[in-house]
Parts: C-alpha cells; sequence; structure tokens
C-alpha cells in the first residue's frame, strides 16, 4: 500500500440513510438525494458517482499524459465511465468501462495516452487489481 507524504486535498461528505439516503460536503457544494440503481425515485446512486469522479479525474491524467507526448487534446475529449454493480458468488462487485473519445488524435496516440492515464490516475490506481476494468478508445 502507497502512503501519502503530501495531502493535497480532502473530500469530506456526510451521508445518511444508505442507498436511500441523502449525502452533502462539508462545503454546501454537493447536497444530493440517493437512491438504489434502477429504483425510479429521485436521486443518484453511488455508481453513478463513482463514475462521474473517475471519468472527471482520468480526463486530467490524460491531460499529464499528452503534455509528457506533446500531444494537444482536442476541447471534445471526452470519457463515457460505465460502472456495474453485480453479484458472484452471493457477494457484490463491481466492474467499469472507460470509453475514452478523442478526436482527431490517431488511434495509436489515443491508445498511449489512455494507457498513460491508466497508469498515473489515481481513481485507475485504487481499483487495479481489485475490479475488471476495461478501456475503450473510440
Amino acid at each position: 500500500m502507497t502512503k501519502i507524504d503530501k495531502v493535497l486535498y480532502t473530500g469530506k461528505t456526510r451521508t445518511t440513510g444508505g442507498r436511500d439516503g441523502a449525502s452533502q460536503s462539508d462545503d454546501g457544494e454537493l447536497n444530493i438525494k440517493l437512491s438504489p440503481p434502477g429504483s425510479a425515485r429521485p436521486g443518484t446512486n453511488p455508481e453513478q458517482l463513482f463514475a462521474a469522479g473517475w471519468s472527471a479525474c482520468f480526463i486530467g491524467a490524460i491531460g499529464i499524459a499528452a503534455g509528457k507526448l506533446k500531444v494537444r487534446l482536442p476541447t471534445e475529449t471526452a470519457v463515457n465511465a460505465e460502472v456495474d454493480l453485480g453479484t458472484t458468488d452471493g457477494g457484490y462487485f463491481l466492474q467499469a468501462r472507460l470509453k475514452v473519445s478523442l478526436p482527431g488524435i490517431e488511434v495509436d496516440v489515443a491508445k498511449a495516452l489512455v494507457d498513460e492515464a491508466h497508469r498515473t490516475c489515481p481513481y485507475s490506481k485504487a481499483t487495479r487489481g481489485n475490479i475488471d476494468v476495461e478501456l475503450i478508445v473510440v
């Protein structure tokens, strides 16, 4: 396990009620209702929140990779993250797909950027070896 030498930021939230509850950040910028996936009740769910956080972070990691390779990223750079919640042998598990769009960048260069981003993105590091992750350049 890697220990952080210098903390850059700490996200703080308080959640009550679990998947049928609510979550709010300590600064009030995040204030959301939660609902179970597929329930049709108002609110988001942890899988959507994880997908949003990971995809945003992953775009930042692509930007760092692009800087190293001296590649200019298109303004239309996008990551569609899909996080599945499922069961195996009676236990709950996640799996994910990151579909990365880098319009105008050659496929081999795009794949190199995505691979480097996956090596450096903190969310990717946190999931590596723990869940099945598929990286797709679209």
